[in-house]
Formats: structure tokens, sequence, C-alpha cells
């Protein structure tokens, strides 16, 4: 299905991040917004709130983070392509809503401008210490996917993959930007309408009478039935059973979640993305995400200028986490080195997935800036020896 033309803001652009993940929100066929303003994300609201009114788009400024998330899980249940946005401390206060949403099977995509933290933190200033709690951060076993721009022109093209994922699983999907990424400005090059394709509603074709709202016929991702169309159903954070009514038992529990879980996990070849640059024959791979992966780009030449032979895979999709091409590159190389704007994070992910038989070295940053080049070619030096 190609996207709404209204949506579309064709050409080439100098947006800062912020501004082009709103156009491809946009351009993905998103029409109802719900946030509250925080630093660094408000500016991706400011730019939909202003292009909404030509388009039949809705947004509302709620009162709080809460509030965000409980109107787009409830307005994605008309049918509508849903987005909040917010920063670490409004996606801390989501958690509970986006816990509720992959329970009922919610599409929806949640941006979080990554900044400085814990608590208030540094609002103004980079960092990339949510990586996990997208992961984990709502109680319970759930999956979902996460994707990771490094630059505006992805914030764009990523954004409208986001949206896709969201309808093919039904689940909420977190885009985790950083603030570098959202503040940067360069070129972002929008292609026509008829040349975006987006993944439309899965909108079931059975009547009212026979529709069950989580009946799967041996399948993952249940069909979709709109309020307002007639279909009488009920949806809960409950453990319910296909018809959606709560069932407290065991049994329930496991067709229940282990659904959940293996829509994700069963189709991971499929959603796992990832970069690689020069990784074959290397004796050093660098793992990096986000503004990093730029950085670490640098890192990565002027490594190979003193001989080192280092590549680099970057994580554009998170999670699910490319367990599989790590332990086959771990079995190849000397290290990996994970430079990232935290205290360690995603360098456990490598770490389990090596399973012992290649060392991962955390290169930290604490948040406020990013690496100097030669913090992490020091890294690469100190591994390859």
């Amino acid at each position: 299905m190609k996207t709404d033309p209204a949506g579309v803001l064709t050409g080439a652009h100098y947006l800062d991040g912020d501004f082009a993940c709103g156009e491809g929100a946009m351009a993905a066929g998103c029409r109802f917004v719900a946030g509250y303003p925080i630093t660094p994300s408000t500016e991706v609201v400011e730019r939909i709130s202003r292009r909404f009114p030509m388009m039949g788009g809705t947004f509302i400024q709620m009162e709080d983070e809460l509030a965000s998330m409980a109107a787009v899980v409830g307005a994605s249940w008309t049918g509508t392509k849903c987005l909040t946005v917010t920063s670490g401390p409004g996606f801390s206060l989501m958690m509970e809503n986006i816990g509720l949403a992959a329970m009922m099977e919610t599409p929806c995509v949640v941006v979080d401008v990554q900044r400085g933290g814990p608590s208030t933190g540094l609002p103004t200033m980079v960092g990339q210490a949510d990586m996990m709690q997208a992961r984990w951060g709502s109680h319970g076993d759930y999956e979902l996917i996460a994707l990771c721009p490094q630059s505006p022109q992805e914030a764009f093209d990523l954004m409208i993959d986001a949206f896709n994922l969201s309808e093919i699983y039904r689940i909420p999907v977190m885009f985790m930007m950083d603030e570098c990424v959202g503040h940067m400005t360069e070129k972002v090059v929008i292609p026509e309408a008829d040349q975006i394709e987006i993944v439309p509603r899965k909108l079931t074709s059975q009547t009212p009478e026979e529709f069950l709202p989580y009946r799967v016929n041996g399948g993952y991702v249940p069909e979709f039935a709109r309020a307002g169309d007639g279909y009488r159903f009920h949806t809960t954070g409950l453990t319910h059973n296909e018809h959606g009514y709560p069932v407290m038992s065991a049994e329930c529990q496991e067709q229940n979640v282990r659904r959940l879980i293996y829509k994700i996990r069963d189709n991971a070849d499929q959603i796992v993305r990832f970069e690689d640059d020069g990784v074959d024959g290397a004796d050093i791979v660098l793992v990096t995400y986000g503004i990093t992966a730029r950085v670490a780009q640098m890192a990565m030449e002027m490594a190979r200028e003193q001989g080192v032979k280092v590549g680099m895979m970057r994580l554009i999709i998170a999670w699910p986490f490319p367990e599989k091409r790590i332990k086959e590159l771990a079995g190849k190389i000397k290290a990996f080195v994970v430079p990232e704007v935290n205290y360690g994070q995603m360098v456990l992910e490598v770490q389990r997935c090596a399973e012992g038989l290649a060392p991962a070295v955390l290169v930290s940053h604490g948040g406020g800036g990013v690496h100097e080049p030669e913090t992490i070619v020091e890294a690469i030096m100190g591994a390859a020896k």
C-alpha cells in the first residue's frame, strides 16, 4: 500500500533529526499524536502539530506522559496509526501503559530522544542509557522491537519502518533516538508518496458474529477490528483467552503470553537488522548504535591507519538483538569493542551472545557529550594486543 500524499513533504530538505522523525511519522500514515513537552524531544511534536491541520491529523498535548501513552493505546483501537514522543523521565512514566499495549497487542510507536540521566539528569545533552529500559522497562514477559537511527535521514526512513513493524506484529515499537541525532541538522531526502510502502492495519474480514479478537488460527498475530465498526469484543491487560475475556489460570497465561513472546522470537531473523563494515577478516569488531556509530566510524579509520584489522557492526534494530551474528563473529575475532554513552548496557548483550569465545570491551561515556575518537582507538589498540 502506498502512503497518503498529504503526509509527505517531498524533496530535499535540511532538517534536524526531530523534524525528520515527525515527517517520517506523517509519511507512514500517523494521524494521532498525544504527548507532553520534554527536552530534547519536543521539536518532533512541534513539527507534527503545525502540519497535522493540513492533513486531518489530531495532536493532543496531554497533562503528562502517563496520559499521553494511555491516549495512544485507546486511539489505536479506532484503527488510527498513533505516536507518542518523550525523553528519559517521561519514558519511565510511560512504562506501565507500554506493558498494557503489549498485552492488548496494540500497534503504536513510542519515540524516546535519549538524554543524560538518571532522574532529571542533563535535559539538553546526549545519553544512551535507556536502551535496556526500552526492552525490559515494563514488568512481566513481553517482546518488542526497538530501532536506533544514526542520522536525520534515518530518523525519517526508520520511522516508516517502525510503523510498518508495529502493524505487522501488533506491538508497540520503540524508536530510540538520542539528543545528538535529534538536534543535528543534515540533508534529508523525502521520496514521492508513491515510492513509500506502508503496511496498513490488518482489519478482519470476519463478520461481527464470527470475530474473536485474539483468535490466531495457528499463527501469531490476530486480525484487528476497529472500535465503532459494529464489532463487540473485550480487550484487557489481564491474562485473557481468544475472546478477550480474563481467565485466571496458568494454562491461559501460557497460551496468552507465549504467543506475545514468540511472535517476535520466531520471526527474529526477519526483524533483526544491522550494518556490517569490514568485519570479514577483522581482528576487532566495534558494535555500535545511534550517534556513537558515527564517532566509532572515525575511530575505526584511525585504527586501520595504524595497521589494526578492525570492522564495525552497527545496530539498526537493537531489539531483538542480533544474537546469531554476534555468536558467528565471536568464534573468528580477538575481541568486540562496544562504545556507549552509558556505563554498560548493550555490551552485556554482546557478552552474553559471545558465550566466552571473545571478550567484549566496554568504552563508556556517562553522557553530556560523545566519545572522543581517540578514546575508542585506545580501546581498539588495547584489545588488539
